[in-house]
């Protein structure tokens, strides 16, 4: 099973949170959940944060009573999906003296087998072009110093990791994202770097839009699995640290790219 379940939120009042204040919520999530937080290699659970217009004012965010705001988490297995999928937060949520209030919820649930089942198993016309949004910056762990930019192929390998950890179905290793790598470009880019504030410093990523392009030469096969861990980084985010916030990634469809 996978889920993911998008809160919309609003605020009665200006409301004011240190730009920090991601790890403190996930906690409290994590608590709600019933689930434990840190200890696993690769995290089961994505947190996109509170997304939409809010003003930064240094080492804080002001959000604001005519705006509309997201919040999104997503189950990479079964026992928090399954989990997330029960979660009640009632009316409203409250955090480190702010109050957000619910306005409705929408979940999006799959699974793995269908994932692959719908866009590999029953060979589709391959997809050629992918539009993608990171909505939190995104940035790759490299070494001792993160690398904010959209490479290719650490984009296929985030997904492909978190893909081959959870799914029962095993795609590939080094091989795949090498041929990836000859197969997919980096078409266009509309994008800039923001810093992402932890408890303790920040971790500069980059957000914006991003169009890869596969090459009519490309293997229609493996043109699908391209397609196929694509369409997962809705579910699993891209890059490091998706569970406190970054590498929130979204999917534009064929009638939101005109």
């Amino acid at each position: 099973m996978l889920i993911r379940s998008t809160w919309i939120l609003n605020v009665s009042e200006s409301t004011v949170l240190p730009r920090s204040y991601g790890l403190e919520l996930v906690k409290q999530l994590h608590k709600e959940l019933g689930l434990e937080m840190g200890g696993e290699t690769i995290p089961p659970i994505a947190f996109s944060g509170i997304l939409g217009l809010s003003t930064i004012t240094k080492d804080f965010l002001t959000f604001h009573p005519e705006e509309f705001y997201r919040l999104s988490l997503c189950g990479l297995q079964d026992i928090t999906a399954k989990t997330i999928s029960a979660l009640n937060l009632s009316e409203s949520l409250e955090f480190l003296g702010a109050k957000f209030n619910i306005i409705n919820r929408e979940d999006e649930i799959t699974s793995y087998e269908e994932l692959y089942t719908t866009l590999v198993a029953n060979e589709p016309e391959p997809v050629r072009r992918f539009d993608l949004q990171f909505l939190t910056p995104t940035a790759f762990a490299q070494g001792s110093t993160p690398l904010p930019l959209p490479v290719p192929a650490l984009m296929f390998r985030s997904w492909l990791e978190r893909w081959n950890h959870f799914a029962p179905v095993y795609l590939g290793s080094d091989e795949l994202i090498a041929y990836l790598s000859n197969a997919i470009l980096l078409k266009h880019h509309k994008m800039k770097t923001q810093s992402w504030q932890l408890h303790k410093g920040y971790v500069n990523g980059f957000v914006g839009d991003v169009t890869l392009q596969v090459f009519n030469r490309a293997d229609s096969l493996l043109a699908n699995v391209a397609n196929l861990l694509v369409q997962y980084a809705k579910f699993s985010g891209t890059g490091m640290k998706t569970r406190l916030g970054m590498g929130q990634t979204q999917v534009k469809l064929e009638k939101e790219r005109m």
